[in-house]
């Protein structure tokens, strides 16, 4: 009798200490996912990386309405990384460590990637990144939804150099002086040079995160172009690009003379631009807002809807939609689909559930997580820039590109693996 009371005694015991330990957590906790947004919302990178914070909140608002992940709301925790590439990384560790996040979605800037990307791979952690880049990366624990260079920055170089873009025979490569920009103008000028361009054709010029003045660069850029039909390849990033355009304009300088592509001017940097003077540059992204489909005119409303009651600065007056916005609302459903096939959230059976995702996006292409790679298969469009500030598409593939990280044209490249290293 004795060691029969004991026993129960011990389990009460136990079980009575298993409910005070499930008392102390919260009772929100049990009910929600934590997924965290890091995105800088002051300094030179708020001009882009905003919008996305603000895509993140929407895109979640609404999956919790429909039923939330696996029945449990997904609860979000937002960083501002204040465009501060080593405050990042330690934001990523604050958001994995102590608020104990499932997944994360954001940085914009490869520097600010590298940055964090310590920080995943040694936890074990997921990051969803939604920008263009340069490439030359495959990690286990990044799923990269925005461009590799070949679905971006080598098509717009072709189109340029083919009579439609108007036979483009020198080259200007400039860019913000990071790793994205240099990275991908050495790709760029490999590919120019397999294609005959001599390095006397090519000026390649960098200016600092948040540079203002560009009377000089233009000026050389002006110069220059007097030597044959010349276009540029900007890799700006952030607010340099609104006084880089206006030195454009006063320079004389138009999409007839010295065309200008752009990897990193959507429809909410030209926002704060006088949109006309630009009419007939390009960009070139996998999304443009004027694309005219059933999807993307729900998800424009969705957006509106969404900017009006939520009071977003210039949004709830003007909503614009773009291509980081896209790869961020594509992103975080693709995590949603992967986590309810997996049936966790632990990140090894999220990886292994991510392979083949697929998903209707508004850019009217169903796309596709490569099994392999971490990249998304994405079409590739050609925009040009509309007195409106909107663009009209002038060249688009005709179904998804799948990316090729590695670039054919840096020496070395053929010896990498198309697949993300397990660490």
């Amino acid at each position: 009798m004795q060691r029969s009371f004991t026993l129960k005694a011990t389990a009460l015991a136990s079980a009575a200490i298993a409910l005070a330990g499930l008392a102390a957590v919260p009772a929100h906790a049990q009910d929600t996912i934590k997924v965290g947004v890091l995105h800088a919302l002051s300094g030179t990178m708020a001009i882009s990386e905003t919008a996305l914070k603000d895509m993140a909140l929407m895109t979640i608002e609404d999956i919790n309405a429909k039923g939330g992940v696996m029945g449990k709301k997904l609860e979000p925790v937002v960083i501002d990384t204040a465009s501060n590439w080593p405050l990042a990384a330690e934001k990523a560790k604050q958001l994995i460590g102590q608020d104990k996040v499932a997944v994360t979605f954001g940085c914009w800037t490869s520097v600010c990637r590298k940055s964090v990307l310590p920080v995943y791979e040694e936890n074990n952690a997921l990051l969803y990144y939604p920008v263009q880049y340069e490439g030359e990366e495959l990690s286990k624990n990044v799923f990269y939804t925005g461009a590799a260079p070949n679905q971006q920055a080598i098509p717009a170089v072709e189109y340029l150099m083919g009579k439609e873009g108007g036979s483009a025979k020198r080259w200007v490569l400039l860019g913000t002086d990071y790793v994205y920009p240099r990275t991908a103008n050495k790709i760029v000028r490999a590919f120019l040079k397999s294609k005959g361009v001599a390095d006397a054709d090519i000026m390649e010029t960098y200016t600092p995160f948040g540079h203002s003045d560009y009377q000089t660069i233009v000026a050389d850029i002006k110069k220059f172009s007097q030597g044959g039909k010349t276009a540029v390849v900007s890799t700006i990033n952030g607010d340099s690009n609104i006084p880089f355009y206006k030195e454009l304009g006063n320079a004389g300088l138009s999409a007839k003379n010295v065309p200008v592509v752009a990897f990193s001017v959507g429809e909410e940097e030209l926002r704060g631009l006088d949109p006309k003077p630009l009419a007939g540059h390009l960009a070139s992204w996998n999304y443009f807002m004027s694309v005219k489909n059933p999807t993307n005119t729900a998800w424009i409303k969705q957006w509106g809807d969404y900017a009006k009651a939520k009071k977003l600065p210039g949004q709830s007056t003007k909503p614009l939609t773009n291509d980081p916005m896209e790869a961020t609302y594509v992103g975080i459903h693709m995590w949603k689909q992967a986590v309810e096939k997996a049936k966790s959230t632990d990140a090894d059976k999220v990886i292994a559930a991510m392979a083949g995702q697929t998903f209707n996006a508004p850019s009217g292409f169903t796309l596709t997580m490569d099994a392999k790679n971490h990249h998304l298969h994405k079409p590739v469009l050609i925009g040009e820039i509309r007195p409106d500030g909107q663009f009209n598409v002038v060249w688009r593939t005709k179904a998804p590109v799948k990316a090729q990280p590695w670039s054919p044209f840096i020496e070395g490249n053929d010896k990498k693996k198309d697949e993300p290293e397990k660490k």
